[in-house]
């Protein structure tokens, strides 16, 4: 790998614990990427502060501002390209995005949804879980389509479903191989690792178990 860090901006709506993944895995010198710019449509979303402490550059666009969804993503990508981003991370960025932002950021834009897709996209992921009764749950960091939560996977980690859970502890469970799988799967992106080939996409990682306690592929 070389030595240069490729620029990355992270959108979000909320209080940032995936951007704050992101930032921790940032902070080292040898990891291949690095964040340039924090967008929030949300004004005082606590993302901003999270970046704002770790020195990044932040900035609030609020959709809201815009009547239509296409100049509202005009000012998005903008703002992303006066920062020089190359890849773009949606964390927790509760605004669906239409077709021609992600073919301005054709397979340079990155989302972590809270299931193993194609299993519950869309909302209340855990709920829905818990309501289908499955055993393992998890989340997925995917190549943005058009299609709502769909396009190429780079990576999955899944947790099991216990006895007695509930919305809240099953959403904790998940959350925290959220915060080991996004940034895993940032670096592979950034270091070329990927090969997309039409709707998949393949790592040259190998995938593994960890102790028992969650299913990670690509491997930690």
């Amino acid at each position: 790998m070389s030595g240069r860090r490729t620029p990355v901006a992270v959108l979000i709506s909320g209080r940032g614990s995936n951007l704050q993944a992101l930032i921790d895995a940032c902070a080292d010198p040898s990891y291949p990427a690095e964040i340039v710019l924090v967008i929030s449509n949300v004004p005082g979303a606590g993302g901003l502060d999270r970046a704002a402490a770790a020195g990044i550059a932040t900035e609030t666009i609020e959709h809201r501002d815009f009547a239509e969804r296409d100049a509202f993503e005009a000012a998005l990508t903008a703002a992303l390209a006066k920062a020089g981003a190359e890849i773009v991370c949606m964390a927790g960025f509760m605004r669906i995005v239409g077709p021609a932002f992600v073919a301005r950021w054709a397979d340079r834009l990155l989302n972590i949804h809270p299931s193993l897709l194609p299993a519950f996209p869309g909302l209340h992921t855990h709920a829905r879980a818990l309501a289908a009764g499955v055993k393992l749950h998890g989340c997925t960091v995917h190549i943005v389509r058009p299609e709502l939560d769909d396009g190429p996977i780079i990576g999955q980690a899944a947790v099991p479903v216990l006895p007695g859970d509930d919305e809240a502890s099953l959403a904790a469970r998940v959350l925290t191989v959220e915060h080991k799988l996004y940034p895993r799967c940032l670096r592979l992106l950034a270091e070329g690792q990927v090969t997309l080939g039409g709707d998949r996409a393949a790592t040259m990682l190998e995938g593994s178990a960890n102790a028992g306690a969650y299913l990670t592929n690509p491997k930690a």
